[in-house]
């Protein structure tokens, strides 16, 4: 059974998604906002021409009833059409949600080192901190931030350094669970969040982070390999808190690792 076509409303949504994101400067300089931008133009156009074509149809009818055998076989090609553009017009809105779909995901992701970036990560600190309290569950954060980041730039370069994110980004990957969160808070910083989560489990997965982190070594060719270290601040959030002090709290948690040495994790 062939699946039931668009209706207006899916059609009037997708539509009315693609232009908040053409609308939004934030999407400016997106790649794919110009295909997005064509393809909303295409639409528009062919509804008009469908818009057009059933007023021509609708004339074709009523003379029909003098002209009933030129004018039904007239009607009958018309319809064809009609039904050809129509399969075409279900074709490009099935196209729109789809960039529409693509465009929102790409706007939620750093585009380095593929995770969550920070627009997806207070989405998920507001979720997660809503979920904690209905749920009265616990739920901790980390901050991360790679040690000597900026001496990392200045001695081998920015493509060394992105190397090095890209890295870590893979280490943190593989040393957290599948339902933690993890994303680029910013430059060289992660944040790290763990729902239904107490502080001593936290620390443990900090604390493999750290360790897999400090194992790495950046191939250089011309040099020794280039080690890395992070630091990291891990808090739990507090009863009937905000997710901004929990965060800021994480943050001097960090603050205290660095003072503290570096390559450490500290718990606040």
């Amino acid at each position: 059974m062939r699946p039931a076509a668009p209706g207006p409303a899916d059609e009037e949504a997708a539509i009315a998604a693609a232009e908040t994101l053409l609308a939004d400067p934030g999407h400016r300089d997106h790649p794919l906002r110009a295909a997005l931008a064509d393809l909303l133009a295409v639409h528009r156009a062919q509804q008009e021409r469908v818009e057009r074509l059933v007023r021509i149809s609708d004339g074709y009818h009523s003379l029909s009833r003098t002209h009933s055998s030129n004018l039904t076989e007239k009607f009958e090609r018309q319809v064809r059409r009609l039904e050809k553009l129509a399969r075409i017009s279900d074709l490009y809105q099935s196209n729109l949600r789809e960039l529409t779909e693509a465009l929102r995901e790409t706007s939620l992701k750093d585009p380095l080192t593929e995770l969550g970036n920070r627009r997806y990560l207070m989405d998920r600190l507001k979720e997660e901190t809503e979920r904690a309290r209905r749920k009265d569950s616990p739920l901790c954060v980390a901050l991360l931030d790679v040690d000597h980041f900026k001496q990392i730039n200045d001695r081998h370069g920015h493509d060394t350094g992105d190397q090095a994110l890209c890295r870590i980004a893979a280490a943190m990957r593989a040393n957290v669970r599948e339902y933690d969160t993890i994303g680029r808070w910013g430059g060289e910083e992660f944040l790290l969040l763990f729902p239904d989560t107490g502080e001593a489990e936290a620390t443990l997965t900090v604390e493999r982070v750290r360790e897999a982190i400090a194992a790495i070594d950046l191939d250089l060719g011309h040099a020794p390999p280039l080690g890395l270290t992070a630091s990291i601040g891990l808090t739990r959030q507090r009863s009937g808190e905000t997710y901004s002090a929990t965060v800021n709290r994480a943050d001097d948690a960090l603050l205290s690792a660095k003072q503290l040495g570096r390559n450490r994790s500290v718990v606040l």
